[in-house]
C-alpha cells in the first residue's frame, strides 16, 4: 500500500526502456510512487479508472488508442483526472489538441528531470505546468486563433471518439474484422464509422488514412501497417 504523503502516478508509455527509466526516476525522487503502467492507451483508460492515481503521465503516440484519445475517454469519465502529456511530439498541433482535450500540462520528453517532478508537484496540487517554450506558443496559439474580429476562428474536423478510434486501428492496418473485435463492435458498425470518417475527411483510401493519422500524430509514422 503506497504512502498517503506520496503523489500516485500512472506512466502511459508503450516503449519498455523509456517506461523503465522513467518509473526508476520518479521513485527516485521520493514523493512519487508508480502504482500502474499501461503500454496503450486502452490500457490508460482501464487503469486510470481501477486505481484514481493523482497523476496519469501520458504519451501521445501509442498503439490501439493514442494518448489524446485516451485523454478524452479518462476525463469522460472522471472530469477530475489530471493528465500530464509527456510526448516527443511538441508540435503546435499537438499541443492544442491535447491541452484542447482537458490535459492540465504538456511537457516534451528531452525535458529535464527537475522540470518533470515540478511539473507533477504543480498538477497534483490542482495547477497547471507548461515547459516554458511550449507555454510561450500557447498564449501565441491563442492569438493566432482569433479571427480579425478577435473572435475564435471555426474549428475543423471534428470526429466523436469512436470515429477516432476506427480510424487509429484502421490506420495501424487492422481490418474491419479486427477492428470489430477490439471495439467489441459489429462490423456493420465498424464499417459505418469508417465511412463517416472518409466522409468527414473526404479521404477515400486506407493508405490516405493512414497518411492522415500520422500527419496528426494519431499514430507514428514508425508503426508497420498493412494497406487494405
Amino acid at each position: 500500500m503506497s504512502s498517503p504523503n506520496k503523489i500516485t502516478i500512472l506512466l502511459a508509455e508503450d516503449h519498455a526502456i523509456v517506461r523503465q527509466g522513467l518509473c526508476k526516476l520518479l521513485e527516485t525522487e521520493g514523493s512519487f510512487v508508480i502504482v500502474g503502467q499501461a503500454q496503450t492507451g486502452r490500457d490508460a483508460v482501464a487503469l486510470a479508472a481501477a486505481l484514481r492515481p493523482a497523476v496519469i503521465l501520458m504519451d501521445i503516440a501509442m498503439p490501439v488508442l493514442n494518448g489524446l484519445a485516451a485523454t478524452q475517454q479518462i476525463l469522460a469519465a472522471d472530469p477530475a483526472a489530471r493528465v500530464l502529456i509527456l510526448s516527443a511530439h511538441s508540435d503546435d498541433e499537438y499541443v492544442e489538441r491535447t491541452l484542447a482535450a482537458g490535459a492540465v500540462g504538456f511537457l516534451e520528453k528531452q525535458t529535464s528531470a527537475e522540470i518533470l517532478t515540478t511539473a507533477i508537484h504543480a498538477v497534483a496540487k490542482g495547477g497547471t505546468f507548461h515547459s516554458p517554450a511550449i507555454a510561450k506558443r500557447i498564449a501565441d496559439a491563442k492569438n493566432r486563433s482569433l479571427d480579425r474580429d478577435g473572435l475564435p476562428k471555426a474549428s475543423g474536423v471534428r470526429l466523436t471518439a469512436r470515429e477516432a478510434e476506427v480510424l487509429q486501428l484502421v490506420a495501424e492496418g487492422h481490418a474491419n474484422k479486427q477492428v470489430a473485435a477490439t471495439l467489441n463492435i459489429s462490423i456493420k458498425t465498424v464499417e459505418k464509422h469508417r465511412q463517416h470518417v472518409m466522409d468527414k475527411l473526404n479521404i477515400h483510401e486506407t493508405a490516405g488514412l493512414t497518411r492522415y493519422a500520422i500527419a496528426q500524430g494519431i499514430i507514428e509514422s514508425s508503426v508497420q501497417v498493412t494497406i487494405i
